[in-house]
């Protein structure tokens, strides 16, 4: 299982209140059930930079730009123009990705990865999922009926397990360089 790229500790105090802020903001919703953000190996920003926003309104992976960033969740978000910002700020659980971002294939199987493809995804229901490459997105898609509710099961211990990890591993740094 791999780690997110975000280190250093987190007060539990600041979790809960995100906690019950996404909770609140999804209608019960464990897709945001913390604030774990995948920004990939070395990216450093959400969706490796692409728009959140961009997938709803233009139905398509579309590139950010570090002139129209905000900051949520300790994470950048990237957006192709300011108008696309202002959406993501008024509303960000409606244009996150679920489960973080991390591929929702794999959480649907009860593991994580990294890697995803901004490229291959589905807005199913009205929320976008991020998974590992299109072939698995269309996988997902297919079988959306089982595939959705076994992820969001599966994500609280998830992103518990991500968190573990942050701790005890240094997160993907310390995969990376070795460094615990």
């Amino acid at each position: 299982m791999h780690a997110g790229t975000r280190s250093g500790a987190r007060g539990i105090g600041r979790s809960v209140a995100v906690f019950v802020v996404a909770l609140a903001a999804v209608g019960g919703s464990r897709a945001f059930a913390d604030d774990s953000v995948n920004t990939g190996y070395f990216g450093g920003v959400a969706i490796m930079g692409y728009d959140p926003v961009a997938y709803f309104t233009e139905g398509k992976a579309v590139k950010g730009s570090e002139e129209f960033s905000h900051e949520w969740l300790g994470t950048p978000w990237l957006f192709a123009n300011a108008k696309h910002r202002e959406m993501f700020i008024s509303e960000p659980i409606k244009y996150a990705p679920q489960y973080g971002g991390y591929c929702a294939g794999e959480v649907a199987l009860g593991s994580v990865t990294i890697n995803v493809d901004p490229e291959a995804f589905k807005i199913i229901d009205g929320k976008l999922y991020l998974i590992y490459d299109k072939g698995s997105a269309e996988g997902f898609a297919a079988h959306v009926a089982e595939a959705v509710p076994k992820a969001d099961r599966n994500w609280p211990k998830v992103a518990a397990d991500l968190e573990r990890d942050r701790y005890h591993a240094g997160g993907a740094r310390g995969y990376l360089t070795g460094e615990k």
